[in-house]
C-alpha cells in the first residue's frame, strides 16, 4: 500500500471497485486491512445514485487520501455532468493526493480531465485478475516520476520482467508478455484444470507468462497498453490498436465514450466499426456526429485506418467492474453467436444497439445468457 499507492497507516483509501472483482479482493479487503488503513466499500454506482458528485462526496465525508477507479467511470460522470456542476460543492478535495485507474486503457483526455477536476495527480496502471496486483505502474511510495508520459501505464512493479515479443522489428505493438517466475500473489492454477491453466498461459510462449495484451514501451521503459490482442485490427495488412482509434475519436469534443471493433470485410480483411456516445447535452444528429468523427479518424491515424463505419448509441455493455464488452460488439455486429456476460451491468443496452446495426445495414446477432 505505501510502495505503490502511498499510503500511510491509518490513511483513507477507496477502491471503488465491484466487491466480486480482484480488486474487492486484494485492495478492498486485504492489502488495506493488513496495511492498517480505513477502507471504503461502496456499493452504488458513480452516477444516477442519485446524480455525479457521489464519488466528490465519499471522497470529501470520508478524509479519502488515495482511491482507485476504472476509466469508465471517470467518463460516465463527465459524460453525465460535462460542466462539472454537480461536484462543486464537495471540491476541492483537502485530503486526496493520488487516484489510480485501472480495468481497461484510459484515453488520454479522460486522464487530462480528471486531472483537471480533482487536481492531484491521475495515474493509468495496468494489472490482470491472474496476477492479484498491479504489474505496472507508478510506485508513488518509491519515488517513481509522478507525471510518466501520457497514455502511459508506469513503468514494471518489482517482480515484474515485463517484456514485449514482436513478430518483426518493423512492429511498433507486439505482445506483452512476463519473463518467468511470477512474484508471490499470482494465480497458480484454474479450479479443478490445471492443463488449461497450462495451455492459456505458458504453451504459446515457454518461459514466458502470456498476458494477451499487445503494446510497446518507450526509451524510459514506460508500457503503453493499448488493447487485447484479439483487438488489434488487421487492415489491409496494417495492424492498428482499436484503443488508439478510440482516442482519435474522442477528439471529436461532443463524445463522452466509444468502442472500436473489428468488423469482417472481404476486401481488407477487417475494417473498425466505430459505437459513439454523446454527452447528453449533445443537440446535433447522428449523421453529423459520425461524419465529425470519421473526420477526427483520418486527421489523427490517417486514411490507412480506414474509419468510415459507426453507430451512435445511449450507451455501451459494461461489466460491473466497468469494462466495455467489446468482444460482445464484434460479435453482434458480424452476426455471430455470442454469450452476454454473466457480470452485465445491464441486460437491456443490446436491443437500441442492435436496432442502430440494422439501420446501418448490417445483420446483428441477439445474445444469449452465459458465463462468458
Amino acid at each position: 500500500m505505501n510502495a505503490l499507492y502511498g499510503l500511510d497507516p491509518g490513511d483513507v483509501w477507496w477502491a471503488a471497485s465491484d466487491f466480486g472483482w480482484v480488486v474487492g479482493h486484494s485492495y478492498i479487503c486485504y492489502a488495506p486491512l493488513l496495511h492498517r488503513n480505513t477502507t471504503i466499500i461502496y456499493e452504488g454506482k458513480p452516477v444516477g445514485t442519485p446524480d455525479a458528485s457521489q464519488y466528490f462526496r465519499v471522497i470529501k465525508q470520508h478524509s479519502v487520501r488515495a482511491m482507485f477507479t476504472a476509466p469508465t467511470a471517470l467518463r460516465a460522470i463527465h459524460r453525465a455532468d460535462s460542466q462539472d456542476a454537480s461536484s462543486a460543492p464537495y471540491r476541492p478535495l483537502d485530503s486526496l493526493r493520488h487516484v489510480f485507474v485501472a480495468g481497461e486503457h484510459c484515453d488520454v483526455e479522460t486522464l487530462a480531465w480528471a486531472r483537471r477536476l480533482f487536481k492531484v495527480p491521475v495515474y493509468d496502471h495496468w494489472w490482470q485478475t491472474e496476477t492479484g496486483w498491479p504489474i505496472t505502474s507508478v510506485c508513488v511510495g518509491l519515488g517513481d516520476d509522478t507525471m510518466p508520459p501520457a497514455g502511459s501505464a508506469g513503468k514494471p512493479v518489482p517482480g515484474f520482467h515485463v517484456q514485449i515479443l514482436r513478430e518483426s522489428d518493423e512492429d511498433e505493438l507486439g505482445r506483452i508478455v512476463i519473463k518467468l517466475p511470477l512474484p508471490p500473489g499470482t494465480a497458480s492454477t484454474l479450479w479443478e484444470n490445471d492443463e488449461r491453466f497450462v495451455s492459456t498461459y505458458y504453451e504459446k510462449f515457454p518461459g514466458y507468462y502470456d498476458t494477451a495484451d499487445a503494446g510497446y514501451t518507450d526509451h524510459h521503459g514506460h508500457l503503453f497498453v493499448v488493447s487485447r490482442v484479439d483487438d488489434v485490427i488487421n487492415v489491409s495488412g496494417h495492424r492498428l490498436s482499436t484503443a488508439a482509434m478510440e482516442e482519435a475519436c474522442l477528439e471529436n469534443p461532443d463524445l463522452a465514450e466509444c468502442a472500436v471493433v473489428p468488423f469482417p470485410d472481404k476486401l481488407k480483411g477487417h475494417i473498425p466499426l466505430g459505437f459513439l456516445v454523446p454527452y447528453d447535452d449533445v443537440t446535433k444528429d447522428k449523421a453529423t456526429i459520425v461524419a465529425d468523427t470519421v473526420k477526427q479518424v483520418r486527421e489523427h491515424i490517417g486514411p490507412v485506418g480506414a474509419f468510415r463505419m459507426a453507430v451512435v448509441v445511449h450507451r455501451l455493455p459494461k461489466t460491473r467492474s466497468g469494462k466495455v464488452a467489446r468482444g460482445t460488439l464484434a460479435s453482434m455486429a458480424a452476426g455471430l453467436p455470442f454469450k452476454m456476460p454473466v457480470t452485465i451491468e445491464d441486460e437491456t443496452v443490446y436491443e437500441p444497439i442492435k436496432k442502430e446495426l440494422i439501420d446501418l445495414g448490417l445483420k446483428p446477432s441477439d445474445p444469449t445468457l452465459g458465463n462468458s
